[in-house]
């Protein structure tokens, strides 16, 4: 696939916000391979040949954003991190139905093959992380999106840097921050 100009992205972005209902569909095909490399950059570490379902969290993440009104977009780097988040909740939402599944409950159904993504050890991880996650939003908002970005996203420094139009000496600062403040959490002695 040719290489898209960061402008062409800008001006589909623009046009979704303004209400272009074609806009995502013609944007979908431009960002796919960066967004390819953001889920295969998360799921790294999982079993290989998983192409099929870093699509399927591709899709999944694109759906929610498709589904709801257009976000004001401040441009391509915004995009790329809400992505981000969105592919957390994705995971997340997946890890949630796999161990209600797990524990007999009736889990929703959702269109991620959850049973290859996220093992039962690895749900019981995301829930946590993303409870502690949420908790680190309410006292530091910022950190959070940088977790989003880099851990969620695979965002390098530069990246998370330009998406949440901050230096990369603070993406540094707020990762060691909430690295150490979400163990901390997660070990059972959080309080920020």
């Amino acid at each position: 696939m040719p290489e898209t100009s960061p402008g062409e992205v800008t001006r589909l972005l623009e046009a979704w916000q303004r209400g272009d209902a074609a806009a995502p569909d013609r944007l979908l095909p431009l960002v796919y391979g960066e967004l390819r490399k953001m889920a295969r950059r998360y799921l790294r570490g999982q079993q290989p040949g998983r192409t099929l379902e870093t699509g399927a969290l591709i899709n999944d993440a694109f759906l929610r954003l498709v589904v709801q009104p257009a976000a004001p977009w401040q441009g391509r780097s915004h995009f790329f991190a809400v992505c981000a988040k969105a592919m957390r909740h994705v995971l997340v939402d997946a890890a949630r139905a796999r161990r209600s599944a797990k524990r007999g409950g009736k889990a929703e159904r959702v269109s991620l093959d959850e049973n290859a993504l996220v093992t039962v050890a690895r749900a019981d991880e995301l829930i946590a992380l993303d409870g502690a996650l949420e908790e680190l939003k309410g006292l530091h908002a910022r950190q959070c999106r940088v977790v989003e970005c880099r851990y969620f996203g695979g965002m390098t420094v530069e990246e998370t840097a330009a998406a949440l139009e901050i230096s990369p000496e603070t993406v540094l600062r707020d990762w060691r921050m909430a690295k150490a403040w979400l163990h901390r959490a997660l070990e059972g002695g959080a309080g920020g």
